[in-house]
């Protein structure tokens, strides 16, 4: 295990209402998420003395203290890479925790993404800019690449040609996620599962991603709190420890599709993550009981069971049949109903979804569960987390 593992834990989780119109500022979600999460905790914004979200937050940190009112700060810091930045933000927060850098941080996020600016939408300035990111884009955009679903149109069709997947496969990974939500109540598509039929039927938004493909436009904020597992023994809730925690970026990285590489089958930089995962914890696909994979479209979630060695190259359109990722199968999947059932929240809905498994919370519970492996953003430089229960993260690992 390294320096990192097992020395930090989240030990307070809080959510705004998750809508299409939130009617209130990105900074009142994002205060409301922190607020909720200290509470949560046990503690008071006079504990916290860090802060983490995305770069792609509009509210800065400052404002955030002020909202909430925390005194001070002594460290704080931004991830980019839009959801795949989610577990970095608390990788972030554990190595600030772990070196002593700060005693207490949260992570954030909170925006409009609905009603306010939506991401799915082409936005042809990205391709004017006068960055490096304008200059990558300005090579796809005219081309009728513009936006997030039509980038990863092009990888998903290329690798149903090459493995034999169908849509009715990536049909099932949104069944499962909208199964789930009917059962939680904070989700938007509370009591509104769907069928594979449901799925074929939905429309076109780019071949081969139908609608139900695609994960959902959201408003609200998730925060989650970090503290040294030392002092989360004394708060009153069970902690989520972070056991392994790694950023990764593959070789050739674009944002979304990596264009260039060899190959357009995968995501080598969700390997690269899942490698860090395992090396650090010194577990295996094995000892996961659930995990919470990425879901912004469907495509990308067989391509991560795959990276992350649940099944090899190819074959995990076998590994979800027969119910394998709803609860009760041998690995539920985003017990919560991920982005596309409960809401999109850039993937920190689903770090939370993962800390209520540890505590035993769910309302979608998978017996027993020790270790929970949750990953962000795919197709972008990502991140990726295994969270344990307290009694597993001390024991001896050996792999």
């Amino acid at each position: 295990m390294n320096a990192l593992s097992g020395k930090a834990a989240i030990v307070g989780i809080g959510a705004t209402d998750f809508s299409k119109n939130s009617g209130r500022s990105e900074l009142r979600l994002a205060a409301e998420a922190v607020t909720a999460a200290l509470d949560d905790a046990g503690l008071s914004p006079d504990d916290v003395d860090g802060l983490t979200t995305f770069t792609m937050d509009t509210n800065t940190e400052t404002a955030v203290a002020r909202a909430v009112g925390i005194p001070n700060l002594k460290f704080f810091s931004r991830i980019h890479y839009g959801g795949g930045a989610a577990c970095a933000t608390i990788q972030q927060a554990a190595m600030a925790v772990a070196t002593g850098v700060a005693d207490v941080v949260v992570a954030y996020r909170a925006f409009n993404e609905r009603s306010g600016a939506r991401f799915g939408q082409v936005a042809s300035h990205l391709a004017q800019a006068p960055t490096s990111s304008g200059i990558d884009a300005g090579w796809s955009y005219p081309h009728g690449l513009g936006t997030p679903a039509s980038f990863v149109a092009m990888v998903a069709r290329r690798y149903m040609h090459v493995y034999g997947v169908t849509s009715e496969d990536f049909g099932r990974i949104a069944v499962a996620d909208r199964k789930h939500a009917a059962n939680n109540p904070a989700a938007f598509f509370h009591g509104k599962p769907i069928t594979l039929e449901d799925h074929q039927n939905s429309r076109w938004i780019a071949e081969p991603l139908h609608l139900l493909d695609c994960c959902q436009e959201s408003d609200g904020g998730i925060a989650l709190v970090v503290t040294s597992v030392d002092r989360a023994r004394d708060l009153a809730k069970p902690a989520a420890v972070v056991t392994a925690a790694a950023q990764g970026s593959g070789a050739d990285q674009y944002i979304m599709t990596s264009y260039y590489r060899d190959a357009m089958t995968g995501l080598p930089e969700m390997g690269l993550v899942g490698d860090q995962l395992w090396a650090q914890s010194g577990l295996t696909p094995s000892d996961i009981q659930t995990a919470v994979l990425y879901d912004h479209f469907t495509p990308y979630v067989l391509m991560q069971l795959e990276e992350l060695g649940f099944c090899e190259r190819g074959e995990a359109k076998d590994f979800i049949g027969d119910g394998a990722i709803e609860l009760g199968g041998r690995l539920p999947l985003n017990t919560h109903g991920g982005q596309l059932g409960e809401a999109y929240i850039h993937g920190m809905n689903g770090i939370a979804e993962a800390v209520r498994q540890i505590r035993g919370t769910s309302v979608n519970q998978v017996q027993d569960v020790e270790n929970v492996l949750v990953t962000a953003g795919t197709g972008v430089p990502t991140s990726g987390l295994v969270l344990s229960a307290p009694r597993q993260a001390s024991r001896p690992r050996t792999r």
